[in-house]
């Protein structure tokens, strides 16, 4: 008679699930999706330039002592975080390759540029 249920068979363990989770992905040479952090400080992005590959997302992390709002027009990623304040994070999570320029819309000065790869 057939399993209907989604447990795995007692001898398999859930570290081996994971393991062959991560020995598939690197066959099939997909890499897990990884979280850079960029933040926000003396009214400046910590970094310039920032290159993600596709899958990758970027937190926002306000190290100010005031509000800022993360945004982006571009047509690789479109996207508003809204302001948020001291202490606060706001991540984006990038879906295709592309250039994506990024701004604060309380700080106009403010800008960096995140390049996201296959």
């Amino acid at each position: 008679m057939p399993r209907h249920d989604l447990t795995p068979p007692r001898h398999i363990s859930t570290l081996g699930l994971c393991l062959l989770a991560a020995v598939l992905a690197s066959a099939h040479g997909t890499a897990l999706a990884a979280e850079q952090t960029v933040s926000q400080k003396g009214k400046a992005f910590s970094v310039k330039k920032l290159k993600v590959k596709v899958g990758d997302s970027v937190k926002f992390l306000n190290e100010d002592p005031f509000s800022h709002n993360v945004f982006s027009l571009s047509d690789a990623k479109n996207f508003d975080l809204g302001s948020y304040p001291q202490g606060g994070a706001k991540s984006v999570t990038f879906d295709k390759a592309g250039t994506i320029e990024v701004e604060c819309a309380i700080h106009p000065d403010m800008a960096m540029v995140i390049e996201v790869e296959k």
